[in-house]
């Protein structure tokens, strides 16, 4: 019995130990949440580090974008078009795709990418510097580092993720055409003659919204584990690995809420 005990009071103690660490760790990245937002609408705005993030995280990002919007497109057609053709409704095809890739897609494929991408780097940048408490140099200079540091790269990645899932779209229907209307040999007149009655602007509208929300929370946790990095190399690594674990679950997690959320109001 006593034995029993002090199993269960150990499991209790355990699970408590875990449900503090939660709501600490909630508390920490809130507060981190807060200045970033606070700093970046204090002076002075550091423009170049910002068209510098804007460059890394939009230019650079554009090809392997582009590369798996193609495929996306195509391997999605591929397989809608196996479907309906059970039921003779091929022809509703391009108009199904081009909807499943402005709402739904475009923006998590991308954030998934981001997330991989940027995520990774942020945490990795930032986590560097403070080991090398090259953070800690720039608060003693009096330098914000939060908006030094953050500020821009969550600038730069929430402006950036609608127009990458933008082109996500663009270039996912083109793939999804050729191999439409050239491997399918369906009519190329008629692919998208039915997308003005499936999908509209409302459509599009969320694609972008949901691409906004995701880049802010990719940049915000990925900034944040940078600057949470304890140790060395070992803690860098871990840093980075959060970063883009957080990013890609919270993509699909605020995908669903989001989803649920805007169908009320668009």
């Amino acid at each position: 019995m006593n034995f029993l005990t002090k199993y269960f009071k150990a499991q209790i103690e355990k699970l408590g130990a875990s449900i503090l660490d939660v709501v600490g760790g909630l508390g920490r990245f809130s507060n981190f949440a807060f200045l970033c937002m606070y700093w970046m609408f204090k002076r002075p705005f550091r423009t170049k580090l910002g068209w510098e993030q804007f460059y890394f995280i939009g230019n650079k990002s554009i090809f392997i974008v582009a590369l798996t919007a193609a495929f996306s497109g195509m391997v999605m057609t591929y397989q809608t078009y196996l479907g309906f053709t059970l039921i003779s409704a091929d022809g509703f095809l391009g108009p199904i795709v081009a909807l499943a890739l402005a709402k739904e897609l475009g923006p998590v494929f991308t954030g998934l990418i981001i997330a991989g991408r940027c995520g990774a780097a942020m945490a990795a940048q930032i986590g560097t510097m403070k080991v090398t408490e090259q953070v800690d140099a720039l608060e003693v200079m009096g330098i914000s580092s939060h908006q030094y540091l953050a500020v821009p790269r969550i600038l730069a990645t929430t402006f950036m993720m609608p127009i990458l899932s933008t082109i996500f779209l663009l270039v996912g229907s083109v793939g999804s055409y050729v191999v439409g209307t050239k491997v399918l040999q369906i009519d190329g007149d008629l692919y998208f003659s039915q997308l003005g009655v499936f999908m509209f602007i409302s459509d599009i509208f969320q694609g972008l919204i949901k691409a906004t929300v995701f880049g802010y929370l990719i940049a915000v946790i990925g900034t944040y584990q940078g600057f949470s990095v304890k140790g060395g190399a070992d803690g860098v690594g871990k840093a980075t690995n959060l970063a883009v674990v957080w990013g890609m679950v919270m993509v699909l997690i605020v995908d669903y809420f989001l989803t649920s959320f805007l169908v009320l109001i668009l």
